[in-house]
């Protein structure tokens, strides 16, 4: 195994544009199986829509949904993101980005940014539940080489609620405490590094399981929340995640992503296919 380290805001300083391209270099330590780790494949996307069509943009108009179709695996190596202004309007801009490996087109992504607009509607916000284990409380799982998936190494995990996977659990739902190991979180745009920690934990089904099994996101939807408060790079956020539907070999699950201040961050919609 490739002993390699590579943070994530090392891989994004690595990136190069040419034109409406933006490549980054996948490394090993990022894939989960054959492919690079979803949540990456997301959050370069959604790196490269900011340097290419938001490059003159102010700063207030912030990334508030990504829909994400996974095609194909993104191998190591060069991972090309070509992006594609779809429409620019007075407050609303939507963006489309194709990443290619291996010169085949491996994801496609629409982003919608959108800045503040004047509403007579209240302010609405989600309040964040209540659970009995604190992110000092809950317990860590260390990385094992070659028995998890690779990706997983740049993260930490503290279970609060629910059961592992491949634990035989009954339950379909998990919460748990997650932030960046070895890395300046800091450092990274807040709506990137929203869309990378959004999809780091798995499925809520794959607890039920009592071995190993595949597990692959088909597509993902996430609605995103301007993160204001400041985040510091060894603050535990939180993700809450429910599976509301299983058949045929599908699992369709919903997620909310809690900011260290105790906001929302995200909500996530996806359906996985699994395989066991």
């Amino acid at each position: 195994m490739n002993n390699t380290f590579t943070s994530f805001s090392d891989l994004l300083s690595l990136r190069t544009r040419a034109g409406d391209g933006v490549t980054f270099n996948v490394t090993d330590d990022w894939l989960q199986g054959r492919t690079a780790f979803g949540g990456l494949i997301a959050a370069i996307a959604a790196q490269a829509m900011r340097d290419v069509a938001g490059e003159s943009w102010p700063s207030e108009v912030r990334l508030r949904a990504l829909q994400t179709n996974f095609i194909g695996p993104v191998t190591a190596g060069a991972a090309v993101v070509t992006v594609q202004m779809l429409r620019e309007g007075k407050s609303v801009r939507q963006v489309q980005a194709s990443v290619t490996s291996q010169g085949q087109v491996a994801a496609l992504l629409v982003g919608v940014y959108g800045s503040p607009r004047a509403t007579s509607i209240d302010v609405l916000s989600p309040r964040q539940p209540e659970i009995r284990v604190t992110a000092d409380e809950a317990p860590t799982r260390p990385f094992v080489p070659g028995l998890m998936p690779s990706f997983l190494q740049h993260f930490s995990f503290g279970w609060a609620a629910g059961d592992p996977p491949y634990s035989g659990g009954k339950g379909w739902a998990t919460s748990m405490y997650i932030r960046l190991l070895g890395d300046r979180a800091d450092l990274v745009d807040k709506d990137v590094l929203t869309v990378l920690l959004a999809d780091a934990p798995p499925s809520p089904a794959t607890s039920r399981f009592r071995q190993p099994a595949p597990a692959s996101s088909v597509s993902w939807a996430l609605e995103l929340l301007p993160v204001e408060t400041p985040v510091a790079a060894d603050d535990w956020w939180r993700i809450d995640t429910q599976a509301r539907c299983a058949s045929g070999g599908y699992v369709n699950h919903s997620s909310t992503l809690w900011t260290p201040a105790g906001d929302a961050a995200a909500f996530g919609h996806q359906v996985v296919t699994v395989y066991g």
